[in-house]
């Protein structure tokens, strides 16, 4: 069977699973949920040797250390597939909920019902969790899904895709509800994307090379996110430790993220009095830092600074590299972020709060934070469960995309005999 009529197998099955899943009860999806859970803690040791082979295949291919780091299972991505699962468990069913339900002059009520948007594609690179994140909400909101994840973790999908197709015995759904794609060709991808009578929705998680692709070639309506230049700007009203922790954390608690701070903005009242010291943390971690010239002049005596060009306001590193610039104030900041920023999550660092008011109102991005750091802009973390990614599109969803972002509304109406006149 070649790749094109393999796909389109698994597109009709998806498209007749979509109808078993959108009429499943909530507690068949939990149970599955839960079960794939247990699944997945009692192969732990198997899981761990399939991650293993992908692990070593990618050093062998001289994948960098950010793939490599987003490829490996470690303990703590574990307990997140674990804790996901049992989260979006406990999440309230959005499927056939009624919402806007009011009465019009001659008696009927007009409201609009959640419901699944049908087959969704994902496709996605290195990070094997995301199986797990995907098939999870895209479970519990109703629809059938086609993953296709990257050649780099193909044994390990494939050992959560036993471990998915196991719950969904459990909870009495068919295993095609969630199918993964064996083949690591490039063509299945695009086949998938053109697969418009069987798949409603694409989502691609991965590099701008694979996005760039996905959005040039698909004729399917796509949730994406290009690009994660992400911002700090430390206002001149802000507390300094809380500027130097957030800025920080936003930036070393993990490089290989859309959510980790690219940019950092510091006030020119303030940045003599931070700067210097959030300088040596960085230095500490091995951060290589590029200034504007108002930044080197600051950091010389400190450390050697590169020079900033315009490239760097524009480039999401995706590694142990900052670009810093030195803005004479708020609307200096704000510029800077719609000039530059990819949509994706900024944050302000204030005790101002006019100044914490104007950054949300004004920075057009899908995540905006006061005090907090860039790094919380996250399925998980904002109480969604888990999430599919993030949309920096204004249709038909923004942000972390969790299961409200998998459905759709159609208007119901009640009405007792009326007719139009």
């Amino acid at each position: 069977m070649d790749i094109r009529e393999y796909m389109l197998k698994m597109g009709q099955a998806a498209k007749l699973a979509s109808v078993a899943i959108s009429l499943a009860s909530t507690d068949q999806k939990n149970i599955a949920l839960r079960a794939i859970g247990e699944r997945i803690l009692g192969e732990r040791s198997r899981l761990m040797l399939e991650n293993e082979k992908d692990l070593e295949a990618g050093r062998a291919k001289g994948l960098n250390t950010a793939m490599l780091d987003r490829l490996a299972f470690t303990d703590a991505s574990f307990d997140s597939m674990v804790n996901g699962l049992e989260q979006v468990a406990q999440l309230q069913d959005p499927v056939g909920e009624i919402s806007d339900l009011v009465y019009r002059p001659n008696g009927l009520q007009v409201g609009r019902m959640r419901t699944p948007l049908g087959v969704i594609g994902i496709i996605y690179e290195s990070r094997p969790n995301v199986t797990i994140d995907a098939a999870s909400l895209c479970l519990k909101s109703g629809n059938a899904t086609i993953l296709r994840g990257g050649s780099e973790a193909i044994s390990s999908n494939r050992a959560l895709s036993e471990c998915i197709i196991w719950g969904l015995a459990q909870g009495g759904l068919p295993e095609d509800v969630i199918q993964l794609v064996q083949h690591t060709d490039r063509q299945a991808v695009g086949e998938l994307i053109k697969m418009d009578q069987y798949v409603d929705v694409i989502v691609p998680r991965g590099g701008k090379g694979l996005i760039e692709r996905v959005t040039r070639e698909a004729t399917i309506p796509l949730i994406k996110h290009l690009d994660g230049i992400c911002h700090v700007y430390i206002d001149e009203d802000a507390r300094r430790e809380m500027a130097i922790s957030i800025a920080f954390n936003a930036k070393t608690q993990r490089y290989a993220v859309c959510n980790a701070m690219e940019t950092l903005l510091v006030a020119a009242p303030i940045a003599p009095d931070v700067l210097p010291e959030l300088a040596n943390k960085y230095i500490n971690m091995g951060v290589e830092l590029r200034g504007c010239d108002d930044t080197r002049e600051i950091l010389s005596n400190i450390c050697q600074v590169g020079v900033a060009t315009e490239e760097d306001w524009r480039t999401e590193y995706l590694g142990p590299i900052l670009s810093i610039k030195i803005v004479p104030g708020i609307d200096g900041a704000i510029d800077h972020i719609n000039k530059y920023g990819s949509s994706n999550t900024d944050t302000i660092v204030t005790e101002n709060y006019t100044n914490g008011r104007k950054f949300i109102r004004e920075v057009d991005s899908s995540s905006v934070l006061i005090n907090a750091s860039t790094r919380f802009a996250d399925g998980f973390e904002y109480g969604l469960g888990a999430e599919i990614g993030i949309s920096t599109d204004k249709l038909h969803v923004r942000g972390p995309v969790g299961l409200e972002g998998l459905t759709s509304q159609k208007y119901v109406v009640f009405g007792d005999g009326q007719i139009r006149q």
